[in-house]
């Protein structure tokens, strides 16, 4: 039912944002034939944005169960989180790579049911390896959805592409902060030995997907060999763009890790409140990723991302160091603006090297996002371990601070 609210109240934000905006023709007034050529596949592909990251978004929920089921120590904890951000995140190249190569509709059709399945069953694993693979499986559904849905999404929108990406992204985002409270529903409802059915959406939209999903259309030439030489002529702006997504990723996927547990263990929040808490940190990102879209067709992307990094540190600051409702509130606007470049990262670079535009979508959707998981979540857990949560979580609001000194340097 949260989840069900939540995404019927997104369709409605979103159509009246973009009729009040004022979007570009291309997203709001064009022939009904050119209008089905593109909204198809962008609908389509926004559902499976949609519950693939439900299934993302599930592993910090469901951290204080199997922190208990399986007694994990905090460090554990957190390899445990660095196991799905690196199959679902650092992998993502890869795909993205094949998805280039291979324009076959299966790598993001087949990504929602096997996500779904995987991450639903964690409760089944008879041990501590077997968790560890089944995250990795669940991982690997999610990895393969994402470049080619980023790369081809949008692939027939011809203005206000930046807008049309955010509808895209804050798809994702707000299956991400529903993920939360749909565990927590399902863990109340079906309990921990039957968590399996939370799946059935995501396989009946695979179906879904396998029936009405268009072609994949080859942007690439027939030759199979990868073309290096655009990526070479814009390395020094992509590699800002890469590590700009890397510091805003630290703060971003900690948190979504580690909030519940942090919550629950150092501020006697319930389990269900904690997992709240999560949904309202992604519901403010999913907000501020359809919000800085729109900003960057406006303003530009370099604002957008100069704005955002500074802007986030007072509000984290306030979630960190705050209490009562004022946290709340800090925890709400600090993830609405570090949130703001998930899209603007994406296009620009997109429209630095366009025929690869699903191996760039990786590195700024999947691979930035992945190694900072991969490196700072057992490094946080660690720290946590070894002094307190609150001593961890106080560290990484230095991280925007460093990307906005980053940010200048982006070219004008």
């Amino acid at each position: 039912m949260t989840v069900t609210l939540l995404f019927h109240g997104y369709v409605i934000i979103t159509k009246h944002f973009l009729m009040a905006s004022g979007a570009a023709p291309a997203l709001v007034e064009v022939p009904a034939r050119a209008r089905r050529d593109y909204l198809l596949p962008l609908v389509l592909f926004c559902l499976g944005h949609f519950f693939v990251d439900l299934y993302s978004g599930a592993l910090g929920a469901l951290q204080p169960v199997l922190v208990g089921r399986f007694h994990l120590s905090f460090t554990q904890a957190g390899i445990l989180g660095a196991t799905l951000v690196c199959s679902s995140s650092v992998m993502q190249p890869l795909y993205g790579y094949l998805s280039d190569l291979y324009p076959t509709r299966l790598f993001s059709v087949l990504a929602p049911a096997v996500a779904g399945v995987f991450i639903s069953s964690l409760m089944l694993a008879p041990s501590w390896w077997v968790l560890l693979v089944m995250v990795w499986l669940g991982g690997a559904g999610i990895a393969s959805f994402h470049p080619q849905g980023a790369s081809n999404a949008v692939a027939k929108v011809k203005e206000g592409r930046s807008r049309a990406m955010a509808i895209f992204i804050c798809s994702g985002s707000i299956g991400m902060a529903c993920g939360p409270a749909y565990f927590s529903a399902a863990l109340g409802r079906l309990g921990s030995g039957s968590l399996e059915w939370a799946a059935l959406p995501a396989v009946v939209l695979t179906g879904v997907m396998l029936a009405f999903m268009p072609p994949i259309e080859s942007r690439r030439q027939a030759s199979r060999k990868f073309d290096w030489t655009p990526l070479r002529a814009v390395r020094r702006p992509l590699s800002i763009l890469f590590l700009l997504v890397f510091l805003r990723s630290v703060v971003q996927i900690t948190f979504t890790q580690f909030l519940p547990l942090y919550l629950h263990t150092q501020r006697g929040y319930s389990l269900t409140a904690a997992n709240l808490s999560l949904s309202l940190y992604l519901l403010g990102g999913s907000i501020g990723g359809f919000a800085g879209g729109s900003l960057a067709d406006r303003f530009g992307g370099r604002s957008v991302i100069i704005g955002s990094m500074i802007g986030s540190v007072p509000f984290l600051a306030l979630f960190v160091f705050g209490q009562g409702i004022l946290s709340a509130a800090g925890l709400f606007l600090g993830g609405l603006l570090l949130l703001f470049t998930i899209p603007v990262n994406v296009v620009m670079a997109q429209e630095l090297a366009p025929q690869q535009a699903g191996t760039v979508s990786a590195l700024m959707m999947g691979f930035g996002w992945g190694t900072a998981g991969l490196v700072f979540i057992p490094l946080t857990g660690w720290v946590a371990d070894a002094f307190s949560m609150q001593a961890a979580f106080s560290l990484l609001i230095a991280f925007p601070l460093l990307g906005f000194l980053l940010a200048l340097r982006l070219p004008k």
